[in-house]
């Protein structure tokens, strides 16, 4: 892709990085017709599209039609499973994004943003060099994203790898290890594990995915030990080893383990080193550019969004963000992003979705006596059941407030989010989504189940 327009002397807005955060900036700023130049050094759509979430959800919806064909009889169906063709599942993959990434070409041409292509540097409060070019803002916009982060000595290369090296993978490793148990972790330890693959995860905290309510992750090591994949918790690394053949991990405790391959998903570093962000006086810390809660980093009209500021690194969140300086730039006055607020789903088999506080969270906030908590198994739950999934919903409220978390377990719950999202940050008392009619059979049906019984009305549950 190549630049759009011709470039003015100055601009409203410079942005560096067309990932989630940058490119909702600029569509958002050329909306209200803001001059916007968007600076990025491989492709628009960034980690999200070309390495993240587009293509891990292409794998695990190619994992789900293995596991539905593997149990096809279940259901009276007919069907025989005969293995995974990765050249096949890439081309659908790769197809995917490509469509996508055609689709936000198509977008930034349309609303006139000047695109260029290049690895830029922040040289001046209001300048980026590019190509040995200057492209000036009114305001500049720091965008960077994310990389897929290591251990210190632990070195990336053959058999030991990242997710970015894992989503280009050709062929289907025997036995794997997941160095974290983390949402990448697990992802790709549900979808390796549904391709046939024998999976390992290792874990240095008490539980997967640590950050969710303790029930979850306690319910999602069940469906794990269920689907026989393997995990290590409370494990720590010390250290690879790899051969032609395959790795040996070795732990801190004097096991080792064996597979053919290390997949390090340890989570995801902020990539803001060498782009001249310290030479401007922007404030960082461990890599990190500190932000205010209006997302303005305090030099300048310097702003940054995404996974460069500390947070939730999710690509829904930078698109948030993006659209806010957007707006706080046109003097629009929005109101500032609130971080529990912000939905959270991990696309494993059986899904993982939460938004606002923890049940923990909620009772160190207000007090133990003050928090009321509901939870609706999908045992109960029609669509559920024709589904075959095992799960909950869990509901916590501030005791007669409003519903304050939200928290799912089960497989498609990630749909559910939606409404979720809405009760906690329109802070939803429980009558009032009791009083909403959720259709049958669904399992958006289980949120209405669970806010009836948080109101006191509980209709499937045996007193």
């Amino acid at each position: 892709m190549t630049q759009t327009s011709a470039t003015p002397d100055l601009f409203d807005i410079v942005i560096l990085g067309g990932g989630s955060g940058g490119y909702a900036t600029a569509l958002r700023a050329s909306g209200l017709g803001l001059t916007v130049a968007l600076i990025e050094a491989e492709k628009v759509g960034g980690t999200c599209l070309h390495k993240g979430c587009i293509p891990t959800k292409a794998l695990l919806h190619a994992a789900e039609v293995a596991d539905v064909t593997r149990e096809s009889e279940e259901f009276g169906v007919h069907a025989t499973f005969n293995g995974i063709d990765m050249t096949k599942v890439n081309a659908y993959k790769d197809q995917v994004i490509g469509k996508l990434y055609k689709g936000l070409q198509g977008l930034v041409h349309h609303h006139g943003i000047t695109y260029v292509e290049g690895w830029g540097t922040l040289v001046a409060q209001d300048a980026v060099q590019v190509n040995g070019q200057i492209y000036r803002g009114r305001n500049v916009v720091l965008a960077s994203g994310s990389y897929a982060r290591s251990l210190p000595g632990l070195e990336i290369g053959g058999r030991v790898m990242t997710s970015d090296q894992a989503l280009q993978m050709d062929w289907i490793p025997s036995s794997a290890i997941v160095l974290g148990g983390g949402v990448i972790g697990v992802e790709f330890a549900s979808v390796w594990k549904s391709f046939g693959v024998d999976v390992t995860i290792v874990e240095g905290l008490p539980h997967l995915v640590p950050n969710e309510d303790e029930s979850l992750c306690k319910a999602l090591e069940r469906a794990f030990r269920k689907r026989k994949i393997n995990f290590k918790l409370g494990a720590r690394f010390s250290g690879v080893q790899q051969n032609d053949s395959g790795v040996v991990v070795s732990l801190e405790d004097g096991s080792t383990l064996s597979a053919d391959v290390l997949l390090v998903a340890v989570g995801r570093g902020p990539a803001t080193a060498n782009l001249g962000y310290e030479a401007q006086g922007i404030p960082m810390e461990r890599g990190f550019v500190l932000a205010n809660e209006r997302l303005h980093t305090g030099v300048g009209n310097i702003y940054a969004v995404g996974d460069i500021v500390p947070g939730l690194q999710l690509a829904h969140r930078g698109f948030q963000q993006g659209i806010f300086v957007a707006e706080e730039i046109a003097g629009l006055n929005p109101p500032a992003i609130v971080e529990s607020g912000i939905p959270r789903v991990t696309y494993c088999e059986p899904e993982v979705a939460s938004v606002g506080l923890t049940e923990k969270q909620a009772r160190e906030k207000f007090g133990t006596e003050h928090v009321t908590v509901s939870e609706v198994n999908l045992a109960a739950n029609g669509k559920s059941g024709i589904l075959k999934t095992a799960g909950f919903i869990k509901l916590v409220r501030q005791t007669d407030g409003p519903i304050v978390g939200v928290h799912m377990i089960g497989a498609r719950l990630g749909e559910q989010i939606g409404e979720a999202q809405l009760m906690v940050n329109w802070e939803a008392y429980p009558d009032d989504v009791a009083s909403l009619v959720h259709a049958h059979p669904t399992q958006n049906e289980a949120i209405g189940e669970a806010a009836l019984a948080l109101a006191g009305k509980p209709l499937h549950a045996h007193n």
